[in-house]
């Protein structure tokens, strides 16, 4: 079920963007709020692997500004009050974004917090 939400939630966000623009992507995902109903902490990993399998079969490249949304979107609506963070590196000049739970990155091969500094979290 995640899996197909999460393939939902691609293509949700894309139409968005193209027709609203970022900026409307940016006020739904800052103002989703956790639900009250508390999954357990396996969900963070279930929720990571229907992202990852759901960016396989999206026949678009997502990149990890989408990817972000919609991983905090699927945690938040499952109780667990994830946060994007969006950061950049000086040199050479790189931007990223990632989702954090309790200070903690999630579904990241790096330690992105110690690769770049943050610019905002929401």
């Amino acid at each position: 079920m995640l899996f197909l939400r999460a393939l939902g939630a691609l293509l949700a966000y894309d139409v968005l963007n193209s027709l609203c623009g970022f900026e409307t992507v940016y006020s739904i995902i800052k103002h989703c709020k956790v639900t009250d109903r508390r999954a357990g902490p396996e969900i963070i990993e279930r929720a990571c692997a229907a992202i990852n399998y759901a960016c396989i079969w999206y026949p678009k490249h997502a990149l990890c500004l989408q990817r972000s949304c919609i991983t905090t979107y699927l945690l938040r609506k499952n109780g667990i009050p994830a946060q994007i963070v969006l950061g950049a590196q000086k040199l050479p000049f790189k931007a990223h974004a990632w989702v954090e739970v309790d200070g903690r990155a999630i579904n990241e091969r790096s330690n992105v917090q110690a690769m770049y500094s943050v610019w905002e979290r929401y």
